[in-house]
């Protein structure tokens, strides 16, 4: 298709849509024409309501003012993620997204931590990280010296509508109507139209799927297929609801595994979101929903939703004349919060790749094959939390346990465990610390270290150790509460209760 994209359709709101439009406005705004179709009738599913840190980067790219967005969307701030019963049951850590220890060419800090635990030191892996000290301590503070590495907890759906806000002052314009028939061209397959309720036909030359995970465009219209990951990825159901909060906001969220899934809390300001994951293979809706209400961390604001799906990726993202963004792309499933990452980072692609002057193949094959790469990495490092247990108190932990894995894990995971070797892909949005807190925090402790470390002293070793996680300590100690930065920093907008 060599011709000219004028006119953008996106099919949905919420906040794959409106992050869409966000991104594509602020970039090409002024050459393009884009239109959002949503319906209210049809909802959104509205729980993705943590982040990881590159959203940082992303609302700078979008001159988007921090303490606005964290005011209008009841934002707090994450300094990782608090997993319990997941190595085992009694089990406690934190994926923390800060670095640990110190840096070194040629070998990496678990390697000095390795050696000084063989000589009898005590500190914990993570106790040489100032993010998860200070997330310990419920603490936090934005600074420079060390720079501190956070992302959010918000609202997902008060997102949405701060997104459409900005989105909308740069010249988005959004129709109300429930798409009802796709049309194609004859000639190509490529999407011609879309038919909404009201008998509107609205035509575009180029579409972006936001449909949720019914997939109308790239899926229900377009036949591009699903690859299915559900052997690796068990969980396909979730209740979700809000709460409120009787504590003050911690700086984290909670992960908590119990017999066929787990359960996630996430702090706003005004309450929190709590929802349970399941297989529903080894726990019946019934029963789940006794675990989720046996769980709650404070009195239930809303009814429960229940949400199905299935894990997996589309097989193109981008097909035709048509980018599948968000849910309809693929689920991995929330357990270290990528799905707004995802949707921001192939937003951000879409608009590098964008095919002005008519579409190429070259174009939409790099597009899916970067994409692609992407999800299944992030991919891998989810089934680690599953595979890296040693529970077997349940059959679902059994079946994580003992399962096969994709061999770029199980590389990844042998390495480890053999030469306490981790490391960070190209392009990849886990870093090298994040591999080692999880494996370590689930049991996997490497069987040896780098040579190197054996040239420092060994009582030289075991004080700077000792002496590095006192200074972290208490520089940790000295920040804000967490609940305090925020009152004082991004107390939420009144006008948007």
């Amino acid at each position: 298709m060599t011709t000219p994209i004028k006119k953008i359709v996106i099919a949905g709101g919420g906040t794959a849509g409106w992050m869409a439009a966000a991104t594509v406005s602020h970039h090409l705004g002024s050459v393009l024409d884009i239109r959002l179709i949503e319906s209210e009738e049809i909802g959104t599913v509205g729980v993705g309501e943590a982040t990881v840190p590159p959203m940082q980067a992303f609302h700078k790219l979008l001159n988007i003012d921090e303490q606005e967005f964290l005011r209008a969307t009841q934002g707090t701030f994450k300094l990782g993620i608090n997993f319990e019963n997941w190595g085992q049951k009694g089990d406690q850590y934190i994926h923390s997204f800060g670095i640990t220890g110190k840096e070194l060419w040629m070998a990496d800090f678990v390697h000095f931590w390795l050696k000084a635990k063989g000589m009898g030191l005590e500190n914990d892996y993570g106790d040489f990280c100032f993010e998860l000290q200070a997330a310990r301590m419920g603490k936090f503070a934005i600074t420079e010296n060390p720079r501190t590495n956070y992302a959010y907890h918000f609202n997902a759906s008060l997102y949405a509508k701060f997104l459409r806000k900005y989105s909308e002052a740069r010249g988005v314009k959004r129709t109300e109507g429930k798409i009802v028939e796709v049309a194609t061209h004859n000639e190509n397959g490529f999407i011609k139209s879309v038919t909404l309720a009201s008998g509107e036909v609205v035509d575009g030359d180029f579409f972006i799927d936001c449909t949720g995970f019914r997939g109308l465009l790239i899926e229900q219209t377009l036949r591009t297929g699903y690859e299915d990951w559900s052997h690796w990825l068990l969980n396909d159901s979730a209740i979700a609801a809000q709460t409120k909060n009787p504590l003050p906001a911690l700086p984290y969220t909670r992960a908590v595994a119990y017999q066929a899934g787990w359960q996630w809390h996430i702090p706003l300001q005004s309450r929190i979101g709590t929802g349970f994951v399941y297989c529903s293979k080894y726990i019946s809706d019934e029963e789940a929903r006794k675990t989720f209400f046996d769980n709650l961390p404070g009195e239930l604001i809303n009814e429960p939703h229940v949400l199905k799906f299935k894990t997996g990726r589309r097989k193109q993202s981008w097909n035709k004349n048509c980018v599948a963004l968000g849910l309809s792309s693929g689920f991995i499933e929330p357990l270290e919060s990528t799905s707004i990452h995802l949707i921001m980072n192939s937003a951000l692609r879409l608009v590098r790749f964008f095919p002005s002057n008519g579409i190429k193949e070259s174009n939409v094959a790099e597009y899916n094959e970067q994409t692609k790469t992407e999800i299944e990495r992030i991919r891998d490092f989810v089934i680690l939390h599953y595979k890296a247990t040693i529970r077997d108190d349940t059959p679902y932990w059994r079946y994580c346990r003992d399962m096969d894995v994709p061999d770029t894990l199980a590389h990844r995971i042998k390495l480890f465990r053999e030469t306490a070797i981790a490391y960070k892909a190209e392009g990849e949005i886990f870093q090298l610390d994040s591999w080692s807190q999880v494996m370590i925090g689930q049991r996997i402790i490497p069987e040896d270290y780098h040579q190197y470390v054996d040239a420092m002293n060994h009582q030289d070793l075991c004080k700077y150790m000792q002496d590095f996680s006192a200074d972290i300590k208490r520089r940790a100690m000295k920040l804000p509460s967490h609940e305090d930065f925020v009152q004082q920093y991004c107390a939420e907008d009144q006008m948007q209760m």
